[in-house]
C-alpha cells in the first residue's frame, strides 16, 4: 500500500501539469479578458469626454495595458512564468478584486467548507441508517413514504428547491420563519456569542436543506441497494440457518460489505470542501466558492480561475486516492502493490 500511494502520488504531478496546461490553452481563446477591458473602459471615459477613442489611446498606451497585465509575452512563456509562481505557492492577483488570489479564496472558503462537510457529514449519517431501514423494510409502508419524499428530493434541482423555501418559509405570503439571504443578519457584530452562532445557524437551515436535497437521495437509494444485493448473497443465508438473528446478520455481515460503493463517493470529500453551488449561493445571496468561480469566468479573472482550477484538481486527485484506500480499509480482499 505505501509504495501505491506513493506511485498516486507522483503520478498526481504530470496529471496536474496537463490539465493546467489544458486549461490555460483554453483560456487564451476566450474573448474579452483583462486588457480589453481595461481598453474598453479608457474608450468609454475618453467618449464621455467628447474625446474621440480611437484617437486618444494610443498603440504605446495599448502595450502599456498588455505589459501592465503580462500579456506582451507569449502565451507559453505567460504559462511558465505563472508555473514558477506557483511553486513559490503564489497565485498572482485578481484582476478585478485588485488582490491577491489567496486573499480572494481566503475570503469565501470558510463559507464552502462549512457547507461541504456539513452537508457532507449529515448525509452519510442520515443516509446510511434510513437506506438500511428502507433494505430491511423494502416494500413496506415506511419503504413506499420515505422513497416519496427521497424521489421529491432528487428530481427538484437545489436552487428551485431553494425558490420554493424562500416563498413559504422566508420572503414569500406564507411563513417568515427563516431569513431570506445572506449568512449573518446586520447586527450581527453586536450580537453575544451564543447568539451569533444561532444566528448563523439559522441563516443556514435552507441554504443546507438545498445543499443536501440532490445527493441525500442518491446516498439513501445506493445504500438500499447495497443491501439488498447483500441480503440476496449466500453468506448471508448461511448466517440465517445457523440461527444467527436477522438483524444481527445484516449488521454483523451484510453492514461492511454493503459500504463499499459508498466508499468512492467519500472521495468527494476533498472537492466539497473547495466547491461551491453557483445557483444555490446566487439563490440566497451568498458570497461563497461557487459564486466566485462564476463571477471570475464573466469577469475573465484568469488568475482566480486557474487557481481554482489548480486547486480543485489537486483535492479531486487527493480524494480518488483517499478513495482506493478507503477500498482496502472496508474490503480486506482489495490490496493494492
Amino acid at each position: 500500500m505505501k509504495y501505491y500511494i506513493i506511485r498516486r502520488l507522483l503520478l498526481m504531478i504530470p496529471t496536474i501539469l496537463g490539465i493546467t496546461v489544458i486549461c490555460f490553452t483554453l483560456i487564451q481563446f476566450v474573448p474579452g479578458g483583462p486588457v480589453e477591458q481595461m481598453i474598453a473602459r479608457l474608450r468609454a471615459t475618453t467618449s464621455e469626454r467628447g474625446v474621440d477613442a480611437s484617437v486618444s489611446i494610443s498603440d504605446e498606451e495599448i502595450q502599456n495595458i498588455k505589459a501592465y497585465y503580462g500579456f506582451d509575452k507569449p502565451a507559453p512563456v505567460r504559462y511558465f512564468i505563472w508555473l514558477g509562481n506557483v511553486l513559490r505557492l503564489d497565485l498572482g492577483a485578481s484582476y478585478a478584486y485588485q488582490e491577491p488570489v489567496w486573499d480572494v479564496l481566503s475570503t469565501r472558503f470558510p463559507i464552502s467548507l462549512f457547507f461541504g462537510l456539513t452537508s457532507f457529514l449529515l448525509s452519510y449519517l442520515v443516509c446510511i441508517p434510513l437506506g438500511m431501514l428502507k433494505a430491511v423494510k423494502n416494500m413496506t409502508a415506511i419503504d413506499t413514504a420515505t422513497s416519496i419524499i427521497i424521489f421529491v428530493g432528487y428530481v427538484i434541482p437545489g436552487y428551485a428547491l431553494g425558490i420554493l423555501l424562500i416563498i413559504f418559509f422566508a420572503g414569500g405570503d406564507y411563513f417568515q420563519w427563516f431569513p431570506l439571504s445572506g449568512i449573518v443578519s446586520d447586527n450581527f457584530e453586536n450580537l453575544r456569542v451564543l447568539s451569533k452562532v444561532g444566528d448563523f445557524l439559522h441563516h443556514m437551515i435552507l441554504p443546507m436543506i438545498c445543499y443536501m436535497a440532490s445527493e441525500f437521495a442518491f446516498l439513501t437509494l445506493l445504500m438500499k441497494n447495497s443491501i439488498l444485493e447483500e441480503l440476496k448473497k449466500d453468506y448471508m443465508r448461511t448466517a440465517l440457518v445457523k440461527g444467527s438473528p436477522f438483524n444481527r446478520a445484516v449488521w454483523k455481515h451484510a453492514f461492511r460489505n454493503s459500504l463499499i460503493p459508498l466508499a468512492t463517493r467519500m472521495s468527494e470529500i476533498f472537492t466539497l470542501i473547495f466547491a461551491g453551488a453557483i445557483l444555490i449561493e446566487k439563490v440566497f445571496d451568498i458570497d461563497g466558492m461557487g459564486l466566485l468561480v462564476f463571477n471570475s469566468i464573466v469577469n475573465r479573472d484568469y488568475n482566480v480561475v486557474m487557481g481554482i482550477i489548480l486547486i480543485s484538481s489537486v483535492l479531486t486527485l487527493l480524494g480518488r486516492l483517499f478513495s482506493d484506500i478507503l477500498y482496502a480499509v472496508v474490503d480486506p480482499r482489495i490490496t493494492f502493490k
